[in-house]
């Protein structure tokens, strides 16, 4: 396929899957459930991180947190006290365990007790004149276990780009608050962070889509392989390479193309 033919093919899957029936059977269909910012932000947060196997899993244990959580997340999260906290204390979601769980609300009352919203905790660290998020994404991963009582066990669920990790649900997270194209699947209310600087989602199902394609040429999945996929999806939309994400996203996961 040429490179025009390819364009085509790519902005009409984007198309295809960027759009409101896209959500109901996606992970994103948990921040969507809430209209107040920070509800979103942290409903968003849970789904993303919880993102890993069975999409149905995924969606019905974040629903399950999100019900322990009474469905007003930040309000839980700020006001909750050590009643409201050992209803938390049977959740599992495969490696994320309550001790997980537990430190996550203690980091959100923090962050929130002096922010209105999740998004300084990424972007207290950079400025909009990085090419990217990755500096980003690793201030955000040292704040969030700056906390003195951070479980070792926790940094698992946290990835970061100094360890050479995909960053792959925090970069679909920040894809849901960050881009704003009106189209019903991203919510677009972080400011401080241009779409440009997104980083695309990569797994193994991305990957493989994106080394037929020729974007990545890297035998390992990691956070070289998502700057190079990225790379390659800016000269498809320099402003935008991100929205490719559901084009790839579709074709692996969805199409098994």
């Amino acid at each position: 396929m040429d490179q025009n033919k390819l364009h085509e093919f790519l902005n009409r899957k984007v198309d295809e899957y960027n759009q409101p029936s896209f959500i109901n059977n996606d992970p994103v269909c948990i921040p969507h459930q809430f209209t107040k910012k920070q509800d979103i932000e942290i409903a968003g947060l849970f789904a993303a991180l919880f993102a890993w196997g069975n999409r149905t899993t995924i969606i019905n244990k974040s629903k399950e947190l999100m019900q322990m959580m009474d469905n007003a997340p930040h309000d839980f999260c700020i006001n909750h006290s050590d009643i409201h906290l050992k209803k938390l204390v049977g959740f599992k979601h495969r490696t994320f365990n309550a001790t997980d769980l537990l430190y996550f609300v203690e980091f959100l009352k923090f962050h929130y007790s002096k922010n209105e919203s999740l998004e300084t905790a990424f972007t207290k660290w950079s400025s909009k004149k990085d090419f990217t998020i990755e500096t980003a994404l690793n201030g955000f991963y040292h704040y969030f276990f700056s906390l003195e009582d951070a479980p070792p066990r926790t940094h698992k669920h946290i990835a970061s780009p100094q360890k050479n990790s995909t960053c792959k649900r925090l970069n679909m997270y920040l894809r849901w608050m960050v881009r704003n194209d009106n189209k019903g699947v991203d919510f677009g209310i972080w400011k401080k962070i241009s779409p440009s600087q997104l980083i695309c989602p990569i797994d193994l199902h991305v990957a493989r889509v994106a080394k037929r394609f020729g974007f990545v040429s890297r035998n390992q999945t990691d956070w070289l392989a998502a700057l190079e996929l990225t790379t390659h999806l800016k000269k498809l939309d320099k402003n935008d390479p991100v929205k490719y994400d559901f084009a790839l996203f579709g074709l692996g996961a969805i199409e098994h193309y």
